[in-house]
């Protein structure tokens, strides 16, 4: 079995006012020094696969058909046996 975390970010073009807020109540916490906060998600799925090579292919078409809008959003995804 296969376990891919998949990291979607919003592109560093878009704006992010979740990160915005996320970091202002940081900074109103006394937190001074952030440049930037920027929000994402984590998916995680489990593959009931042995061929590394498969689950990549399986893993990029499932984030291009459904879990990240290419348009605004990058992913990256990593894959290890469990």
């Amino acid at each position: 079995m296969l376990k891919a975390q998949i990291y979607i970010t919003l592109k560093r073009t878009v704006a992010d006012p979740q990160g915005l807020t996320i970091k202002h109540a940081l900074e109103s916490l006394g937190y001074r020094d952030l440049v930037d906060v920027r929000m994402g998600k984590l998916v995680t799925i489990k593959l009931n696969f042995k061929d590394k090579k498969r689950a990549q292919q399986e893993i990029n078409q499932m984030c291009k058909k459904l879990l990240a809008n290419p348009i605004i959003e990058d992913y990256h995804f990593k894959i290890k046996e469990e």
